[in-house]
């Protein structure tokens, strides 16, 4: 009678010790912030959409910003399935990537360097690209712009 009850108290806890382990995000670093972004993706690349009030605050991400997602494969193959479906991620970002470049000089109004002609900066493909390393995606309602 001892042994099994013995046996049945190990068996609960090893179920639930299973059950909270799933639930646990991994840590955040110190130089990156964990955001939720409503939007639509194309191939590797998701558009900030539209925030509305249900939807968990995070990082202000602004409407229409570009990112570069990286994940792992399945992820990134179930997001590609659902093209044209309004989506929201979940990811890491590293902190101040997601403000626009350059210096604030009045409320909405950024003043960054540019390229120039005499080879001073070179614009590179991807440089200025956010990226963010998606943890997880969730289906939310409406539609994408068809293009």
């Amino acid at each position: 009678m001892r042994t099994r009850t013995l046996f049945g108290a190990a068996t609960v806890a090893v179920l639930l010790s299973g059950t909270l382990g799933a639930q646990e995000k991994k840590p955040v670093p110190k130089d990156s912030v964990r955001v939720f972004v409503p939007g639509c993706s194309n191939g590797r690349i998701f558009t900030a959409g539209a925030r509305t009030e249900d939807e968990p605050s995070g990082a202000p991400i602004p409407e229409g910003m570009h990112l570069r997602m990286s994940g792992p494969k399945q992820i990134m193959s179930e997001i590609k399935e659902h093209e044209g479906s309004r989506i929201e991620i979940t990811g890491l970002m590293k902190k101040g990537q997601y403000a626009p470049g350059g210096v604030a000089i009045a409320p909405g109004v950024r003043v960054g360097p540019g390229p120039t002609s005499s080879g001073g900066m070179t614009p590179s493909p991807g440089g200025g690209q956010a990226m963010i390393d998606v943890e997880g995606w969730r289906r939310i309602p409406g539609d994408c712009p068809s293009r």
